[in-house]
């Protein structure tokens, strides 16, 4: 709710008129009008003061929830992903309780690990002005629409997989965005440097399936590779839902790569894993890729095929009682045994510092309703320095960069993710 609206509020003061949080008026009419619910008296409330944040507030009732939206993939072969960022973002919020007397609610909407289902799910969130603020989204590809679409609508979101350099570089980086999932800068840096430097490859060849996430991933890594003295004997690419990857192995096995890099996802890097080892000349070649595929549901896609295979991705290697105290209570709301991808605990964080910013910023007015300026929380975010986090000291720059950005290697082992380096970043 800005300041315009308090001259309309007060033309017509006579009419009953339903204002969303930061939204318009309706038409008046000479009607009797139904009793106003406790949500739209505390709007009116706050209008007639007047807010001068410049997104506008957000007003909550009271015994009404403040409201965050999560966006992230719980459907279809990704699942895993965001099934995994929701149970790191449930454990904060029980853990959290209430803010100032206000219990705090969580909406989740499936993303869908694409641009389409980005959209899809940004749209219906920004246009419930009762939202405070987003976890998420889960996948690059939905990022990259979503921070269009929540930078209108002065919404701020907070993403825990979102790697994709272009969504923080100063050339593109829009406000409505931060991210504490490691920038791919550092990860395709920290895997070309351990391809060359540790495994000894000098001719390598990539494939990505056109998504911002795997094309960028890639290219930093195929740009460092050959910066220092490798060859990239190939750069392929093949489609979302793609089945026989064999023509495009065939290609690349004309280039005698020592490693073929695929940060790709769970399915199509399900099928690249096991149809490469069917492709002369890639007998012996070294299969890499990175997180998106580094779920229990890959290994089992992928079965044998996957030993040996060398994977990138944030450093998970937490230890300490918090850490452990936060599993415990992940596999309690998951019912699962273990932890079902990488990003639970980076969610766990991004949720701790949307509920810290929204309890720095709220305020009860004379009627005892939670007054949350979009702006002011915002700001609040970028300011975090130094937040103590189970991934790290994370503190947000001005380009929405906030990661502690601890790279890892990992190798397949006996049907498990075995961490092979320690970790490097920066």
């Amino acid at each position: 709710m800005s300041k315009k609206f308090v001259g309309l509020l007060t033309a017509v003061a006579a009419v009953a008129v339903v204002l969303s949080a930061c939204g318009g008026g309706a038409p008046s009419t000479e009607q009797a009008q139904p009793a106003k619910d406790s949500q739209q008296q505390a709007v009116e409330a706050v209008e007639a003061v007047g807010c001068d944040d410049a997104l506008g507030c957000v007003t909550v009732a009271p015994g009404e929830p403040i409201r965050i939206a999560a966006a992230m993939v719980v459907a279809g072969p990704n699942a895993v992903l965001g099934l995994d960022e929701k149970y790191g973002a449930e454990v904060a919020i029980n853990e959290r309780g209430d803010i100032a007397g206000f219990p705090v609610e969580l909406t989740v909407e499936d993303s869908a690990c694409s641009a389409e289902g980005g959209q899809t799910a940004a749209t219906k969130i920004a246009s419930d002005s009762s939202i405070v603020g987003v976890l998420g989204h889960t996948c690059s590809s939905s990022c990259t629409p979503a921070a269009s679409i929540y930078n209108d609508a002065g919404l701020t979101m907070i993403s825990s997989s979102c790697t994709a350099p272009a969504l923080t570089a100063e050339s593109s980086h829009l406000p409505a965005f931060l991210r504490v999932a490691p920038n791919d800068k550092v990860q395709g840096r920290v895997m070309a440097e351990y391809v060359y430097n540790e495994l000894g490859a000098r001719k390598a060849a990539t494939i990505h399936d056109g998504s911002p996430y795997a094309e960028q991933l890639q290219q930093v890594f195929a740009d460092t590779f050959a910066e220092l003295g490798g060859e990239i004997t190939a750069q392929e690419a093949v489609n979302v839902g793609d089945t026989d990857m064999r023509p495009v192995l065939t290609s690349i096995a004309a280039g005698s790569p020592d490693i073929i890099y695929y940060p790709i996802f769970i399915a199509e890097g399900g099928f690249v894993t096991t149809q490469a080892r069917e492709v002369a000349g890639l007998e012996n070649v070294i299969l890499s890729g990175a997180e998106g595929m580094k779920a229990a549901d890959f290994l089992e896609v992928a079965g044998k095929a996957a030993e040996g295979m060398i994977l990138s991705g944030p450093d998970l290697n937490f230890t300490g009682d918090r850490y452990d105290k936060f599993l415990q209570a992940y596999k309690e709301i998951s019912g699962e045994s273990e932890a079902l991808a990488p990003f639970h605990a980076h969610t766990y964080d991004a949720a701790n510092i949307l509920l810290d910013a929204i309890a720095n910023v709220a305020q009860k007015d004379a009627d005892g309703n939670l007054l949350i300026g979009r702006q002011a929380l915002r700001d609040a975010i970028y300011a975090t320095k130094n937040f103590d986090g189970i991934t790290g000291k994370l503190s947000c720059d001005a380009n929405g960069d906030c990661a502690d950005p601890r790279i890892s290697i990992s190798e397949v082992q006996g049907g498990e993710f075995v961490t092979i380096t320690d970790a490097a970043g920066s």
